[in-house]
């Protein structure tokens, strides 16, 4: 067996190599887009979105019992690896005062943005067997991710999911005046424009291929909510961040992934003007990819136990 990936979480269970007998089992059209590289190494073309949703669908079937997971062809299609990591690390966080990880439903986590794949909310609750709300402004994708669950009728009692109708508001008309969220997390719009997001496409699916003479297609497909929002990232976090004040008293951790290194003495400068009380942020990397989880929190440390007991 290969090395592990060691740049995944030690808890991440995509560490190891994928064992394409196993995952094709689970879904036997995989079987169709996999081949043996120069390496001589058992992979499929990651540019080909068919063949990444294929392997997500085999990923949450064999992984974590996620039966009929399926997205549009309009929609993003997310590396199920990088996602775990995200949901890893908050369960570290969270552990901290307890010196172990919190499990069970007294954990409530509030996933913005959760897209027709509703891959947050399913990997945290067959990870640790937390409550998830998943929300989200379009429609689709919510109606997607009910469609997920129908087909795990398991999930239905601990993942909701809620429409924010308002694209100017994070948490507001989502956290409702007697709620309490263990943590928030998102992973917001990257790009400021659509013509920047079909740039970042085409550069993205040029380095999954080795010849550059292959036409690139474009894996990395996503509705506009996913892909960009006026200003960027830094925008719609800085957005986040100032609604976050709102809710202060009423979520222990809040947190988002920051792609773009850049975007965080800005972030930071802001997190100190509002006042928060504890800032971290966390360093994840999948290959070469290297991301971050900005997390803030307005709770002082001595009342954060309270939280996860």
């Amino acid at each position: 067996m290969s090395a592990e990936k060691s740049s995944l979480h030690t808890r991440n269970l995509h560490r190891r190599p994928y064992d394409f007998d196993q995952l094709i089992s689970c879904v036997p059209e995989l079987k169709h887009y996999v081949f043996t590289n120069a390496y001589q190494t058992a992979t499929i073309n990651f540019s080909i979105p068919q063949a990444v949703k294929l392997l997500n669908k085999a990923l949450l079937l064999h992984f974590y019992n996620i039966k009929g997971w399926d997205i549009p062809d309009t929609n993003l299609c997310p590396p199920i690896p990088g996602r775990a990591d995200y949901v890893h690390y908050i369960a570290d966080l969270l552990g901290e005062p307890l010196n172990k990880i919190p499990t069970g439903n007294s954990v409530k986590g509030l996933d913005i943005g959760t897209g027709a794949n509703l891959v947050y909310p399913l990997i945290s609750c067959k990870s640790y067997g937390w409550t998830m709300l998943g929300t989200d402004i379009n429609q689709d994708s919510l109606k997607n991710a009910q469609h997920i669950l129908d087909q795990n009728p398991d999930l239905l009692t601990i993942i909701q999911l809620k429409s924010q109708p308002d694209a100017d508001h994070i948490f507001t008309n989502i956290i409702g005046a007697e709620d309490r969220f263990t943590f928030t997390m998102c992973n917001p719009p990257f790009h400021d424009s659509e013509e920047s997001a079909l740039k970042g496409n085409i550069r993205k699916t040029k380095n999954l291929h080795q010849s550059k003479k292959t036409k690139p297609l474009l894996n990395f497909r996503g509705q506009q909510s996913e892909l960009w929002c006026e200003g960027g990232e830094i925008a719609f976090i800085t957005k986040m961040i100032n609604e976050s004040t709102l809710f202060s008293s009423q979520v222990l951790w809040f947190t988002c992934l920051v792609s773009k290194k850049d975007n965080l003495n800005k972030l930071n400068n802001l997190l100190k003007k509002v006042n928060a009380v504890e800032v971290k942020t966390i360093d994840m990397a999948q290959g070469q990819k290297v991301s971050r989880m900005l997390a803030w929190t307005f709770i002082p440390r001595k009342d954060r136990k309270s939280w996860l007991i």
